[in-house]
């Protein structure tokens, strides 16, 4: 629905803008019932809203709205067609811009294929890094078990800890203060 409304707004735009260039070169008064015949608008309203809210607000004309006389009088309106002389420059325009447009596309592309081409470079290191993790808890984990084992002999009682005998054949010598 979005796309038939923009449609419609340009069509009515062209309308208003040959309308302008056909009554500016003799009026500069464009009667409400003229603008809403030829704009194809049922109310006033509509009208008023279209020429304030789509022409004046974004400086395509410039002009005072009179209700009691149901007129547009236009101060200003902005031409759309070239003078002589311009279309040259006009052409050389639209060309550089052609150009800096199908420049800045190839750019936008290469930055694409660097950042997909990174993103997989990424996946690749991080699927690396977590295979190498494994591997290290794996590793670790049997060495583990094996240094466990190999302490076996000295865990083997029942309480798992050593029994410690205490010699009490010879007293124990203490020290005395000097002094």
């Amino acid at each position: 629905m979005r796309l038939l409304e923009i449609v419609l707004e340009i069509t009515i735009f062209s309308k208003f803008l040959d309308l302008l260039g056909n009554f500016m070169a003799f009026v500069q008064v464009l009667p409400y019932d003229t603008l809403m015949q030829e704009l194809d608008v049922i109310n006033v309203r509509e009208l008023e809203d279209f020429l304030i809210n789509d022409c004046m607000y974004v400086g395509i004309v410039r002009g005072k709205l009179d209700q009691l006389r149901r007129c547009f009088e236009v101060q200003f309106a902005a031409g759309r067609d070239l003078r002589p002389g311009q279309l040259g420059s006009m052409i050389q325009t639209l060309a550089s811009w052609l150009s800096t447009s199908d420049d800045l596309l190839v750019s936008i592309q290469e930055k694409i294929k660097w950042a997909d081409s990174m993103n997989e470079m990424d996946k690749k290191h991080r699927k690396e890094v977590e295979e190498r993790v494994e591997e290290v808890k794996k590793t670790l984990s049997l060495k583990a078990d094996i240094d466990f084992r190999g302490h076996e002999e000295i865990f083997a009682e029942p309480s798992g800890v050593m029994d410690f005998e205490e010699d009490r054949s010879r007293p124990k010598r203490r020290r005395h203060p000097i002094g």
